[in-house]
């Protein structure tokens, strides 16, 4: 799937957080079609290491970046829904602090704590684009099934972060878009043990779903900022 002109002809550097499916998938497409634009994925296995959790990994991040080329693209593709045995609440008697402490420190508090260490590389004057993942499910109007309780409330909570976060920037980097993006149900360890249900025509593989929310995101502008976004490039409700 090719990416739009206007990321291919990007020149600086792009910041991929989180190596899982779809965080690879967007890092091979930017290496083999974006020829000026260093790709610089990074994780909890990269080098350097960066894991979203700790402070002391995100103050090095800032300071790495002043060595990198102008950073004109940041995509957040971590997230957490399930881990040993743990997993989204279907009833209210699920509901424990831990998990909802987890779901929160990589789903709401991660994405805006990276925004506050990428800020000072976006400050050239340049257009450039900081995007997170986000979720159908963390929509509070389309909430219509309810469970998952811990996943839909960090995820909202992303929403609003970064929704006011867009705004500030209109004023402190004005040539900056926010963009909080939901890549649909896509074939990764995150989604594994919840889409078998899902029609195969809806299961995308990463590498498609890159495509998508890379074609999206080449289509948003600073007047954009502060958009919440599907695969295809519909507004979500709040």
């Amino acid at each position: 799937m090719p990416v739009p002109a206007r990321l291919q002809q990007l020149e600086g550097s792009a910041l991929v957080v989180g190596q899982g499916g779809i965080g690879s998938a967007i890092s091979e497409l930017l290496i083999q079609e974006c020829p000026a634009l260093t790709v610089l994925p990074l994780g909890r296995r990269s080098q350097p290491r960066l894991d979203l959790c700790d402070d002391g990994d995100l103050e090095q991040l800032s300071g790495w970046l002043k060595q990198q080329p102008p950073l004109r693209l940041v995509i957040n593709t971590a997230g957490w829904l399930h881990e040993d045995g743990r997993g989204p609440e279907k009833r209210l008697q699920a509901i424990q602090r831990s998990g909802l402490e987890q779901a929160f420190n990589i789903n709401a508090f991660a994405p805006i704590l990276l925004a506050k260490a990428v800020a000072p590389a976006l400050g050239h004057g340049q257009p450039c684009w900081f995007a997170s993942l986000s979720a159908r499910v963390g929509s509070i109007g389309d909430n219509h099934l309810g469970g998952w309780y811990g996943y839909r409330a960090a995820k909202a909570a992303q929403n609003q972060l970064l929704r006011t976060l867009a705004l500030e920037w209109k004023r402190r980097l004005p040539q900056a878009c926010v963009s909080l993006l939901h890549p649909g149900t896509t074939a990764t360890e995150l989604s594994a043990p919840f889409r078998s249900a899902v029609p195969a025509e809806k299961l995308f593989s990463p590498q498609r779903a890159a495509g998508h929310l890379l074609d999206v995101l080449a289509e948003q502008t600073a007047e954009d900022s502060g958009r919440f976004l599907a695969w295809d490039g519909s507004v979500i409700a709040w």
